[in-house]
């Protein structure tokens, strides 16, 4: 394996992009580069893509690859953690890709793979919005919803994977058709996707003409940045995006009734555009519906690292693999 030590890259391996970011043994930024996914593109391309993403942000950071101590990668879907395993990306198309044996091999150094959402807490966790708590919630709308929970210092996991679904529980029984086949989860009314097509529907009946100037009704072009410009000019998009911060807050008090976190962050660049919005609702919700014993010391707040949270939690992670060798 390596022998220098000095240096830990975090990757982040979203549906459409993907990071890679060189830390110096103080976790200082010293490198970095980005680029896109193509949703046409099988496992090796992509695979090669991450090499090269890799090799670059070396570059960038002005040292060899071979020199990395220790990668750190973020990933969607369902993981292998122990074995380093892609089960399933469906954003990518991938399926069983032996990510962790692949860049071990590239690259000489330990290769640890996390949940994209995981790494993202736990970031925030040794960098962010979740410094010294002794359990710390984080929820990132997007896309999708996901959740991760950080307990006394470890990722909350399941025996092979990652666990904490929270945008799968169900909030509405017998509601809208989830993606996972289920009815009336969260992510059928909170999610980014589930806002922009309640709001393509408004500005389709003409109830939001400045949505409508803005992105018409498709759904792609209805961003979150587009939906934050169309709160402050149509109410009816103000009433649907305050409405899912209520649901969301609705599953957050009931996380908060089992866990009793210390910390609840919520992220994602839907939380960024709005973060007033979704942190305040999402606060008054929980202390309607949670047990007044875990609301009084209970924190909620918006992320503070942006897009750097991944690769930054996947880093440490990395690293600490690393020190227990």
């Amino acid at each position: 394996m390596g022998s220098d030590e000095r240096y830990w890259l975090g990757f982040d391996l979203g549906g459409t992009k993907m990071m890679a970011t060189v830390f110096d043994a103080g976790f200082k930024i010293i490198g970095s580069q980005r680029t896109k996914t193509k949703g046409c593109e099988g496992a090796k391309d992509v695979l090669d893509r991450i090499i090269k993403t890799i090799k670059d942000a070396a570059d960038d950071a002005h040292i060899k690859a071979q020199h990395l101590g220790a990668i750190g990668i973020g990933c969607p879907g369902p993981l292998d953690l122990d074995r380093g395993i892609i089960l399933e990306a469906p954003n990518l198309g991938w399926k069983n890709v032996t990510l962790k044996d692949t860049l071990e091999k590239e690259f000489g150094c330990p290769t640890v793979i996390a949940n994209d959402v995981d790494a993202g807490t736990y970031g925030e966790y040794r960098f962010g919005a979740g410094q010294k708590a002794r359990c710390v919630v984080g929820i990132f709308p997007g896309t999708g919803i996901g959740g991760a929970c950080i307990y006394e210092g470890r990722i909350f996991r399941g025996r092979t994977g990652s666990c904490m679904e929270i945008g799968h529980v169900c909030v509405q029984p017998g509601g809208r058709v989830c993606g996972c086949g289920q009815r009336g989860c969260l992510e059928t009314v909170a999610s980014r996707l589930a806002i922009s097509a309640e709001a393509a529907a408004a500005a389709y009946r003409g109830e939001a003409p400045h949505l409508l100037e803005l992105a018409g009704t498709d759904l792609s072009s209805i961003k979150s940045g587009v939906l934050a410009k169309a709160v402050a000019a149509d109410p009816v998009i103000e009433r649907i995006v305050r409405n899912a911060a209520q649901h969301l807050g609705g599953a957050i008090a009931n996380v908060v009734n089992l866990l009793a976190p210390d910390v609840v962050i919520l992220g994602g660049g839907l939380v960024e555009a709005m973060s007033d919005l979704f942190v305040g609702e999402a606060r008054k919700t929980v202390d309607c519906r949670a047990m007044k014993s875990f609301t009084k010391s209970l924190k909620i707040v918006a992320a503070q690292l942006g897009d750097n949270a991944t690769v930054m939690g996947a880093a440490a992670l990395a690293a600490e693999g690393k020190a227990k060798e």
